[in-house]
């Protein structure tokens, strides 16, 4: 029966449940998104039917099981199929589990995190409160500032470390890898470092780490320090997908305070291990290996978060990265090592033919390079710098020599000079975590 011209329209049932919806949904913390299907299941990822055509590579789902909803990212797109690597290890997963797409990854740092350490997700690990969210949230995968718009690298600091600060002296907003070998001392001059007084907060990504050496790094290393410090955490027996998220994290809150015009210490031990993490994940994915197992996305992603640290846009602060890098058999030639060595402002190398002598820091100032050094040094501070090395130098070639007793007393006044000065320069470069850090590397010297 049609209903008359003029008279009001009256909802049915079905109607008002679609408008409540349309209503609901229309409200900002709310949004429509896509979903789709798990179809197949592999030890490092599953596979997604229905997400092709509306997610996009780097991107977040959300899969939801029997235990919760569980996050994953998008490792690879076919027309048909999405393949998608678990954050969590062991997640539950079954055939045609729902899986919605998120987006990118974003968290919102805040200033009230210092003295906190988290995980990957940006979530407490330290049985403190909750933690608040700052105003902005930052997707942690970004690119660094553009090039023309950065600050120059200009003002030099005090480590406290005296074979650096006299050898190898570092800036503001400088890049800096520590080289070495298993067992050599990267983490413990990474925590004498981290102590440096030139810093307004300190952001530090512990990416593979044994899980007993993390209270100690926190707890006895940073000691008083850690009130402007953020941890972020990813031990070895995590996924591989949060070991890659760590350091992206860790960069994100450092960004946050940079831009909030104050210096930023970042801190991560180790980039190799990072390398590790997206190899397992590209391996997973189905890409093919190029250099000694590593596919082509690690020497993509390395330079990515590498460019983000360094000098602000003006009016901005800085982020002074400095960063280890695990030399696989003690070969500084290993793919990770090389590529790195030429992102970076410079390269620390740390000798274990030093450490077995008793020298520590096992810094090598003949190997060590800050290509920001001059603008640290003084005139003539670089000129002693100088003739430090070539003494060094002369007495490191001849030590064979002299060992045999080919060498006589009064044939070369250098060699002389440096046989009575290395050894009282040596001693001097010595320095324990345990010692107090130097306030001036020259007077003691």
């Amino acid at each position: 029966m049609a209903q008359p011209e003029n008279a009001p329209f009256v909802f049915s049932p079905k109607l008002s449940q679609l408008s409540a919806l349309a209503t609901r949904y229309a409200k900002p913390e709310y949004s429509v998104t896509h979903g789709g299907h798990v179809r197949t299941i592999a030890a490092g990822h599953y596979t997604v039917t229905g997400l092709s055509r509306h997610v996009r590579l780097g991107e977040f789902v959300a899969h939801r099981s029997a235990t919760g909803v569980h996050l994953g990212e998008v490792v690879r797109v076919e027309p048909d199929i999405a393949y998608v690597c678990p954050i969590e290890p062991g997640e539950p997963i079954g055939i045609h589990d729902v899986v919605i797409r998120k987006g990118a990854f974003r968290i919102a740092p805040d200033d009230s995190w210092c003295g906190r350490t988290i995980n990957a997700l940006g979530e407490p690990i330290d049985n403190g409160p909750g933690m608040a969210s700052g105003q902005e949230r930052r997707p942690i995968a970004t690119t660094a500032p553009p090039s023309m718009t950065r600050r120059r690298v200009d003002q030099g600091f005090r480590t406290g470390v005296k074979a650096i600060d006299i050898f190898s002296p570092l800036c503001l907003g400088q890049r800096l890898g520590i080289f070495a070998g298993s067992g050599v001392g990267k983490s413990t001059l990474l925590s004498m470092l981290a102590r440096a007084d030139a810093f307004d907060k300190v952001v530090i990504a512990l990416v593979g780490e044994r899980g007993r050496e993390v209270r100690e790094f926190i707890e006895d290393t940073l000691g008083d320090n850690m009130a402007k410090s953020i941890a972020v955490v990813a031990t070895s027996d995590e996924s591989p997908m949060l070991r890659k998220m760590a350091p992206l994290t860790a960069m994100t809150i450092a960004e946050h305070f940079r831009d909030k015009g104050e210096n930023v210490l970042f801190i991560a031990d180790s980039i190799t291990r990072f390398a590790h993490a997206i190899r397992e994940v590209a391996t997973a994915a189905g890409e093919p290996p190029i250099a000694r197992g590593y596919p082509t996305s690690v020497f993509t992603e390395l330079p990515r978060l590498l460019e983000r640290a360094g000098p602000g846009a003006e009016g901005a602060g800085t982020i002074t990265a400095i960063i280890s890098i695990l030399v696989d058999g003690d070969n500084h030639n290993d793919p990770i090592a090389d590529s790195v060595r030429g992102i970076l402002d410079g390269h620390i190398v740390l000798d274990r033919s030093l450490a077995d002598e008793g020298r520590y820091p096992p810094i090598n100032p003949l190997t060590s390079i800050s290509r920001l050094a001059r603008k640290a040094w003084t005139g003539e501070q670089e000129k002693l710098v100088s003739r430090l090395k070539a003494l060094i130098h002369r007495f490191e070639e001849t030590r064979d020599l002299r060992l045999i007793g080919g060498y006589r007393n009064g044939s070369d006044p250098d060699l002389d000079m440096a046989i009575k000065q290395v050894p009282v320069i040596y001693e001097v470069l010595k320095q324990l975590p345990s010692d107090k850090p130097s306030n001036d590397a020259y007077a003691d010297l």
